[in-house]
């Protein structure tokens, strides 16, 4: 299993990097497969991989998806994702990535949320068939962290393309607000989410515990927010089977399209 990493956290120091490396590494152990996994520092290096990997994993990092537009790096980022597209290399693209992705080919508005969405969150399947979600209820819960959104989709482009919403927001009745497209299948190869699915409640529950992550989520949300997160990442059902299962379901599909 040959896997190219794209970094896209700029230096900033983050989860979930090792994150994706564990995810990698107990899936080659657990099928029994050699794993070449290499990185590629996207943002301050301007590096891209070439296609002679099995799948891609682009993914979250900080800051505005629309402040680098028309930068070096972007651009030799997009040129990559156009050629991956064109060799229908699987390909996962993770919360930053996947805004880059909506704002490139031009799916909907990506701006900035009112207010931070930070936490463990309900998301919604769409009646759209994905073998990724198979084995995920609805809802299933998601690790959120961002300050930007993907609303008001151009369904004309998605159809275009042959793109399709796979998961949204939780509904909120009481937010007369629309809700964020959380997930899209971008092309038979390629898909992409706008939560983090490669977060485990164990990294969730020590950034939690940082004392300025708690001041913070106190000072946002309140204590009943905060305990409740913290009480959300011990079960079973939540955080650790989206974790369990989406990235290990992509790497199924991913390996198998190869045979």
């Amino acid at each position: 299993m040959k896997v190219a990493i794209l970094d896209m956290y700029e230096g900033v120091p983050n989860e979930g990097m090792r994150c994706i490396r564990e995810i990698l590494a107990v899936y080659a152990v657990r099928n029994a497969l050699t794993l070449q996994c290499d990185e590629y520092e996207v943002r301050i290096s301007a590096q891209v991989p070439d296609l002679s990997y099995d799948l891609y994993i682009s993914t979250g990092g900080p800051g505005s998806p629309l402040d680098s537009e028309g930068s070096e790096w972007e651009q030799r980022y997009f040129g990559v994702m156009e050629a991956l597209m064109a060799a229908a290399k699987p390909v996962l693209l993770i919360c930053h990535s996947f805004q880059l992705m909506c704002r490139y080919l031009q799916l909907g508005n990506v701006c900035r949320r009112r207010s931070p969405a930070f936490g463990v969150f309900p998301v919604h399947k769409t009646p759209v068939a994905e073998n990724i979600f198979e084995n995920l209820p609805d809802p299933f819960y998601i690790v959120d962290s961002r300050n930007w959104q993907v609303i008001g989709l151009d369904h004309d482009r998605m159809a275009a393309i042959g793109a399709s919403v796979l998961a949204i927001e939780k509904e909120r009745p009481h937010v007369p607000l629309e809700r964020a497209t959380m997930a899209i299948r971008f092309s038979p190869h390629m898909i992409g989410t706008q939560f983090h699915p490669e977060a485990d409640a164990t990294g969730m529950r020590m950034y939690l515990l940082q004392k300025e992550k708690k001041d913070q989520v106190l000072t946002n949300y309140g204590a009943e927010k905060y305990y409740s997160m913290l009480e959300q990442l011990s079960d079973p059902d939540k955080i650790m089977l989206t974790y369990d299962t989406f990235i290990p379901a992509f790497l199924d599909n991913a390996l198998s399209s190869k045979q």
